[in-house]
């Protein structure tokens, strides 16, 4: 009798849920509804600049490398401080001779295809990298690695045929991808990766948003969102615009003319963080008249960097005051190069370019990029430079400047761009950008910078694991490096970033990638 009762209310109930959702749709009708009102956990992230692929063995990009973190997992990953942390490896140790890297794996991990995480995995990856000079991690470690050796299932040693400071956190960019989806070569990888992460790939609309589902087999078991999409926003401000209405949940960067009007607004929490991203224009070294120092010089001293942060930045950073930013380990502040318009005049002059020259920098399509260039073009007019703005969509620059294969084909002029490494990385702060054998493709030497004693410096510093000895060499590069000046010196970026209140568990990190890892709606 109960129970027949019990199953009478039960379909009662049911019934009336469903007509009531019936009558909601319909009385919702054509109107749009923004994704916080939804209620089925979809998080999206609004970002200033396209994707450009989604292998992590050969990306150069912050907005890429955040996405990838999101679906891969390295050996090794960092903190919310850019402290190295354990991920895929349970526990690690490294050799006296600094040589030997052993790596403890995690068991019970699985790839989104169902393929099991084992050291055979690892070992898949690790070769990949060290064995294809075109991939981009191939140059920054793992060209050095002489054997990968699997002790167990879950046990492999990496050695090297030389000692390198900047190993471990190597070992937190090289992602581990499913060995099914490396049989299937490089196209396939770029644009469906297939790893252990916390979210799994959906899909990718190039040029729109690339959407990510939670993996519910994931070894790290957490509440989190279903979805998330990641949108390329350029404009920025369709991006504020987006995250005021909850058509975004975060937008990276936040505008930084817009920061009062946001934080007075209850439903938004914004957040200014200390970075390692460094703001420059590289210039070509090997192109004349930049070819002469004294011609790179007079550019720095043609702008005022504190007018760069107060008009580009609307006052959030700090001048560029070496090769590296201040958060980075081993940083040594330089004399800076302070606007002096008569000194800069009188460099061109011993140049022979008293009259000026014409000359094209180049950059990305997003709003902030835009301004920064216009900036450059109006305090190089003061010292008779004549600066033509071409602006790309992010992945057209990117082939643009990696596709050339020498020096001599290469077309760059000047690119107004940014650099982040983890605070503790200054092996990846300097050595990609003026060691003479980072020069595009294999690294982002893209102002061609060759200084056969700073080159010496490099490898001195990437074989000792004596902080003491890498300090005074570093402190040597840094002083070398900002004398002959392969950039025009900016500033140092503070990050700003926009959330509704109801978001949990995304961060921005000291290098400007975005974690997801425990991301979540109230």
């Amino acid at each position: 009798m109960r129970k027949a009762s019990f199953w009478k209310v039960l379909l009662f109930v049911v019934i009336s849920a469903v007509l009531m959702v019936g009558c909601s749709s319909k009385e919702s009708g054509g109107e749009k509804k923004t994704v916080s009102q939804t209620g089925d956990k979809d998080l999206v992230i609004a970002v200033n600049e396209n994707f450009i692929s989604m292998d992590p063995h050969n990306t150069g990009d912050t907005n890429s490398n955040s996405v990838q973190s999101a679906m891969l997992e390295g050996l090794l990953g960092f903190d919310k401080d850019g402290k190295i942390t354990n991920q895929l490896a349970e526990e690690y140790s490294v050799s006296d001779n600094a040589l030997e890297y052993n790596f403890k794996l995690r068991q019970g991990v699985k790839f989104h295809d169902g393929e099991a995480f084992n050291a055979e995995a690892v070992k898949a990856n690790i070769e990949r990298i060290m064995n294809d000079d075109s991939l981009r991690l191939n140059s920054r470690g793992f060209n050095l690695i002489s054997n990968v050796e699997i002790i167990s299932d879950d046990e492999i040693k990496i050695t090297l045929k030389e000692a390198y400071a900047g190993m471990l956190t190597r070992f937190v960019s090289a992602k581990i991808l499913s060995p099914k989806l490396l049989q299937e070569g490089k196209d396939k990888i770029g644009k469906n990766p297939v790893g252990t992460g916390p979210f799994k790939f959906v899909e990718w609309v190039q040029g729109d948003h690339l959407t990510v589902e939670r993996f519910d087999d994931y070894w790290n078991k957490k509440d989190r969102v279903k979805t998330i999409t990641y949108k390329s926003v350029p404009e920025n401000g369709s991006r504020v615009a987006m995250l005021k209405t909850g058509e975004a949940h975060v937008i990276y960067p936040l505008p930084s003319q817009n920061l009062k009007e946001l934080e007075s607004n209850k439903d938004i929490v914004v957040e200014k963080i200390p970075s390692t991203i460094a703001r420059y224009v590289s210039i070509n070294t090997m192109k004349e008249p930049f070819d002469d120092p004294r011609v790179r010089q007079a550019m720095n001293y043609a702008v005022d960097k504190s007018a760069f942060i107060t008009v580009v930045n609307s006052g959030y950073g700090l001048p560029l005051d070496s090769i590296i930013p201040s958060k980075t380990l081993h940083y040594a502040k330089q004399e800076a190069y302070k606007q002096n318009i008569e000194k800069a005049m009188q460099l061109l002059k011993e140049a022979g370019l008293e009259k000026g020259f014409k000359a094209e920098i180049w950059g990305n399509t997003n709003s902030d990029t835009m301004k920064g260039m216009q900036f450059i073009q109006q305090q190089l007019k003061e010292i008779g430079i004549d600066v033509e703005i071409k602006s790309m969509e992010e992945g057209t620059l990117s082939d643009e400047i990696y596709g050339a294969q020498t020096p001599e084909d290469a077309k760059l002029q000047m690119w107004y761009v940014s650099w982040s490494a983890y605070p503790s990385d200054t092996t990846n702060a300097t050595k990609p950008l003026f060691y003479s054998g980072s020069f595009p493709p294999n690294g982002a030497n893209t102002a061609y910078y060759k200084n056969d004693q700073v080159d010496q410096w490099i490898d001195k510093a990437n074989k000792t694991a004596d902080q003491q000895k890498q300090a005074e060499i570093y402190s040597q590069i840094q002083s070398t490096v900002y004398k002959d000046a392969p950039w025009i010196f900016l500033g140092v970026d503070e990050i700003l970033t926009g959330k509704r209140t109801n978001v949990e568990g995304v961060y921005i990190e000291p290098g400007g990638g975005i974690s997801v890892t425990d991301a979540n709606l109230k």
